[in-house]
């Protein structure tokens, strides 16, 4: 059982992923061409992330592997206000046939100059649209400088992802 990660090319997915594995930031600039499997122990268990690229060509294979997850995590841009319309029409297309798995929505970026706060991602994804029935987090996120710490809201992250976990095995 895995923990898909999924988003729009160039939302962070990667930097997210290195981040929560080591606890340490590494801005990463090339896109993720096809898939990139991680494996974050914690105490309590040990979580398998399979990011899936988010270019064009990549997307059709995000359904493929929706039914054999625990978790969703989705990452958007939220200094790409031009691009949230498609990252929420992707986001309601993937998870209108699975009403219970679990997503953790993570509005990355969050340092950028003109990033969208929470409430107006919450808003540009229409996340109030996907039901009651559903566990749903969103958390604002960033990357923060190269070799530095992870930020508390990475952090904080991490924990619910673990926890999340736990909840569903």
């Amino acid at each position: 059982k895995q923990i898909l990660v999924l988003g729009l090319d160039g939302a962070g997915k990667t930097s997210i992923l290195h981040s929560l594995a080591t606890n340490h930031v590494k801005r990463s600039v090339a896109p993720t061409e096809g898939f990139n499997a991680i494996c974050i122990n914690t105490e309590e268990s040990q979580m398998e992330f399979l990011e899936i690229g988010g270019s064009e060509s990549l997307r059709s294979y995000w359904k493929m592997y929706l039914p054999k997850v625990l978790l969703l995590v989705y990452v958007v841009d939220s200094a790409d206000h031009a691009r949230l319309p498609v990252a929420k029409q992707l986001l309601h297309q993937l998870i209108q046939n699975n009403s219970t798995l679990p997503v953790v929505v993570l509005a990355n970026k969050q340092d950028l100059e003109g990033a969208y706060c929470i409430t107006d991602i919450h808003d540009a994804l229409a996340l109030s649209d996907i039901g009651d029935e559903r566990k749903m987090f969103l958390i604002g996120t960033h990357v923060a400088e190269d070799g530095s710490e992870i930020s508390s809201s990475m952090k904080d992250a991490k924990e619910l992802i673990a926890q999340l976990v736990l909840e569903t095995q």
